[in-house]
Order: C-alpha cells, then structure tokens, then sequence
C-alpha cells in the first residue's frame, strides 16, 4: 500500500494542504498531557462531552452503561468499548489543559499566518476511545491537523476521495453512517498513528478512524475557512458555493453532521 507523503518544511505544507490525499507531519509542539485515563475521569463528567458505548452487548447493557458512565469507576470505564468527543475545549484551558493556548494554539496559528494564511475558525477537538472502537464514516467542512497524543489509532480515508465522494455530495454530509460503504481496500489510505504522530486530513473528505490500543487520546485542530493567499482548497469552494446559494445555511453546517 502506498506510504503517504511526509511534510516537514513549511513550502511543502503550501504545495499539499490544498488537495489529497492525507498527508504526514511533523509540527514540534511543546505540550505534554496528562494521562488519558485522567483526561478520561474528569472530561466524562462535563455537561458538553457527547459519547457513545459501542460493542456487542445486548441493548440494556449498553444502556445501562450509558446511564453509568458519567459515575461508573473510570477504571470500569475504560475497559467498555466507546468513543467520545469534546468540541468545546477553551473551558478547560484553565485545568485541565492548562497552557493549551499559549504552548500550541498561540504558535500553530502564528506558523499558519506566516505563511499567509487565513481562517475563520481555529480550533480544538478532543476524541478518546477504547479498543475496537469506530467512529463513524463521515467528513468534516474543516481541514484537521490530526495529532495522536496516547494509544494507537488507524485513521482510514482513500488516495482519490473524488472517487467515493464529490464535493457537492460531502456539503449535503451524505457520507454519515456507522461504517464505510465497500470499496475497493488499494484505494483505501490507512495510516497508523502511534503516540505523537500527526496527520493532515483534508476539509470535506470521507473518513472513518478505528482505535488499536486499550485507550487512545487525539486532539484535532480544525480549521474551518481556511485560505492561503486567497485561494481555498478545490473541495472547500463546493462549501462556499453552497453557502452563496443557500445563505441562511451557512455556519449552521458545522453542527448539522457532529454525529458521533
């Protein structure tokens, strides 16, 4: 299968955020997490937090695990095959993230405006999972700096998503769904991200991400609108152009398809 391309230098992210497939990189923030069984204990509690419990299990086990969750030992926890997401991570910059802003945020959208970039929208995504778990087959309208923090993840997209998705079809979110419809797996791109890895997923792509390890912690940072000397990305200008057509949709379609 073939390797995705590894980005470095700053004129190598210009060439290839524009168009995919994903691609590797290698951005030296200076932040160190706590534990993810810790970040687990305290974000499970947040009125904000969405989860889902996944699994085999009869329907009143996953539902009595769901209403336990929140209380439940997070030893216990950790062990139930789940997914969940945290979109809203400025409120925990004061705790539990503390530095978060000054030590990543602050110098990646620095980095992004030196190179003449622009947004209208940067910001934080938390995922935690167990092992075995999926998420669903979906795109984002954002571009993602994917950054594998603890745990081991497989993040699944294709080499040629205009094979599988148009752009046009990606603004409607038809991709939703609990899993990726066949295809044919040499058009699959699917890179394992050990701890510290970092990966570019390209706005308005399918996608799905299966973990591998017994609990794994990512944090995506999102860009929505983002432009480079005023061009943005061939798929992002179905989105702009949806939004010419349909202007009392635009900015609600970042929340019409979080289903997690």
């Amino acid at each position: 299968m073939q390797p995705p391309v590894s980005v470095t230098d700053p004129d190598d992210f210009n060439t290839h955020w524009r168009k995919p497939p994903n691609f590797r990189m290698q951005v030296p923030f200076d932040y160190l997490f706590l534990p993810a069984i810790d970040i687990l204990d305290r974000i499970r509690r947040d009125d904000e937090v969405r989860f889902t419990i996944l699994g085999d299990d009869d329907w009143k086990v996953r539902m009595d695990r769901t209403a336990t969750f929140r209380t439940a030992p997070v030893e216990e926890i950790a062990t139930w095959p789940f997914r969940l997401v945290h979109f809203n991570l400025a409120r925990f910059y004061g705790e539990l993230l503390n530095g978060f802003q000054e030590e990543v945020m602050v110098p990646w959208r620095t980095y992004l405006s030196a190179q003449g970039f622009t947004w209208q929208r940067c910001a934080p995504i938390l995922f935690l999972s167990s092992e075995g778990a999926a998420s669903t087959y979906h795109n984002d309208n954002s571009h993602g700096l994917v950054w594998q923090v603890q745990g081991v993840k497989t993040f699944h997209s294709y080499h040629n998503p205009d094979k599988y998705l148009s752009p046009e079809a990606a603004v409607l979110g038809e991709t939703t769904g609990e899993d990726p419809p066949s295809h044919d797996e040499a058009a699959r791109q699917s890179v394992m991200m050990q701890s510290g890895d970092q990966l570019w997923s390209h706005a308005l792509t399918p996608h799905w991400v299966t973990t591998e390890s017994p609990l794994a912690l990512s944090v995506t940072l999102a860009h929505g609108g983002l432009c480079r000397r005023g061009r943005y990305t061939d798929r992002e200008l179905a989105l702009r152009d949806h939004w010419d057509k349909h202007p009392a949709e635009a900015w609600t379609l970042d929340l019409a398809h979080t289903r997690y």
